[in-house]
């Protein structure tokens, strides 16, 4: 098969898919308008962040499957390739460890003022009464909206830092095993609505995926029910979040947020960006890094290789389109 890699992958990964007998072409360097002339004579396209717009698929000659190097696919028009009978498929739970451990990171960076803390000192600055002040977080409650493996991996974390664990989902899990026991141990509340997590919450942390649902989630409404000093973490999507919402808030009840998401982000790897939100003193920001660790990209490169091998045997794994397509033809 004829593959074309559209952002970074691992050389050792690109070197299994060539040794299977596929002919890869790697090109990172491609944005979503230069996809529609590249893409005749592929059969498998992979993306991390590069957007799959309905023109890619309208002039797709040969394309079978997009593979999404990660979990989240609403840069994808996965409706139009269920039109054109293309399978769009990802790799779900593979940097969930790592997403986990930025969300982890922002919380900590946020109660102990890190940054600022690194700021002063390469200017020169020693401040050790503004900097000793924080709250800590042992015994603090932490809301974790969307328990899937990122929420799970989070909630372990927090776990071992004496943290009380809240959660609302749609979906209760239903583990078994080793699963169930590590899960137990948790001792984590279940709550009805994302408004029990918003009152009784110090910290709340997203991990739900970008859709009609979740679209300003976290609203006027939603802010108006947490406490003065909340700290709100998203690793999830920028779309989640009401910008101006969220700056009303931190401006009148000293909400902060640590972010690693942002409406209208760049869509390239290196850009400006200057908004209101991303400007906030309020806010500790990361550039959407939350799954850019080796260990995770590792994960997810050996998950992309599993696809391909899979299609080649006729198998479609992580299908996240087979229900439309099922309709559509």
């Amino acid at each position: 098969m004829k593959i074309l890699l559209a952002d970074k992958f691992p050389e050792n990964y690109k070197n299994e898919l060539i040794n299977a007998g596929n002919e890869v072409t790697s090109n990172p360097d491609l944005q979503a308008e230069d996809l529609p002339n590249a893409i005749k004579g592929y059969d498998v396209l992979v993306v991390r962040s590069t957007k799959v717009n309905a023109d890619t698929f309208e002039a797709a000659d040969n394309l079978k499957m997009v593979i999404r190097a990660g979990a989240g696919t609403n840069t994808i028009d996965v409706k139009t390739a269920a039109e054109k009978n293309i399978y769009v498929c990802n790799t779900p739970g593979k940097n969930a460890l790592a997403v986990a451990e930025l969300a982890f990171a922002l919380l900590l960076s946020i109660d102990r003022n890190i940054p600022d803390n690194v700021m002063e000192m390469r200017n020169n600055n020693w401040d050790k009464k503004r900097f000793s002040k924080a709250q800590g977080i042992y015994g603090r409650n932490l809301g974790i909206i969307g328990f899937g493996q990122i929420g799970f991996a989070l909630a372990e974390r927090a776990k071992a830092f004496g943290m009380n664990v809240f959660v609302f989902d749609v979906v209760k899990p239903n583990y078994e095993g080793t699963l169930k026991t590590r899960f137990d141990a948790l001792n984590i509340t279940y709550v009805d609505t994302i408004y029990d997590i918003a009152k009784q919450c110090d910290v709340i942390s997203l991990h739900v995926p970008a859709n009609e649902h979740t679209k300003n989630m976290v609203n006027k409404e939603f802010l108006d029910q947490v406490k003065p000093n909340t700290i709100i973490i998203n690793t999830s999507r920028g779309a989640i979040v009401n910008d101006e919402d969220l700056i009303t808030a931190m401006n009148e009840k000293n909400v902060r947020a640590g972010l690693d998401v942002y409406n209208n982000e760049p869509a390239s790897g290196k850009d400006n960006i200057s908004t209101p939100l991303s400007q906030h003193k309020n806010v500790y920001g990361t550039h959407h890094i939350g799954a850019s660790t080796a260990q995770a990209q590792a994960a997810v490169a050996e998950e992309v290789v599993n696809v391909v091998t899979d299609l080649h045997n006729g198998t479609v794994r992580n299908c996240v389109n087979m229900n439309l397509m099922k309709v559509t033809t």
